[in-house]
């Protein structure tokens, strides 16, 4: 069996393009997932970042929704970054009406919880379990970012940033409240492409 993982990015909405660009730099073959016959075909997914309440309601209309939370109970890795963080929360603690969630991390985050988008930011992040390069800690850009609240007592926390959880690990479920694919900083999907690569 060949160890080069088939990673999807759910393309509802969001910097998809980004994400397949990361992943395959990260030596994996990356393919946009919009249908659930396209899930079925991956073992690994990321959700991007977007606008969390539509991303929802998109899953929900293509018919996305029940499949995406069955494989990921069933234990397929799935990475989410800033609107994907939201997604793969088990409870928003501020959510729009009819908002509904994919869950998977046991965890709690508040939605744009570091401003709004004319107060988006680059910050370095160190990040547990990525090595620091030459280029030092981790390079995230927060765009409307959530941060995680509370997680539950299985959630690792891998980074923080002025004081709140920027990104989680539970089990195969990875998120983080910044953007690494806009940096062109592949190591939190080096991170997630060999986390992929340990289920095949």
């Amino acid at each position: 069996m060949s160890d080069t993982p088939v990673i999807g990015v759910l393309a509802l909405q969001g910097d998809v393009r980004e994400h397949l660009i990361a992943l395959a730099s990260a030596d994996a073959l990356a393919r946009p997932v919009r249908r659930p016959e396209e899930l079925a075909g991956v073992d690994g997914l990321v959700i991007p970042g977007g606008e969390s309440t539509t991303m929802s309601k998109l899953a929900v209309l293509f018919g996305m929704m029940e499949p995406l939370r069955e494989r990921v109970r069933a234990g397929m890795p799935v990475y989410g970054t800033c609107a994907g963080m939201i997604m793969l929360a088990d409870k928003i603690l501020d959510p729009r009406a009819g908002q509904e969630t994919v869950g998977g991390i046991d965890m709690i985050v508040r939605r744009n919880a570091f401003g709004r988008q004319n107060e988006s930011f680059e910050a370095s992040v160190t990040v547990r379990g990525i090595e620091e390069s030459a280029d030092g800690p981790v390079e995230g850009v927060f765009i409307r970012a959530p941060w995680v609240e509370s997680v539950g007592a299985s959630v690792e926390v891998l980074a923080e940033h002025r004081g709140h959880i920027v990104a989680v690990r539970q089990k195969n479920a990875l998120a983080t409240s910044f953007h690494p694919e806009l940096t062109g900083d592949h190591r939190v999907h080096a991170l997630f492409v060999e986390m992929v690569r340990a289920v095949l």
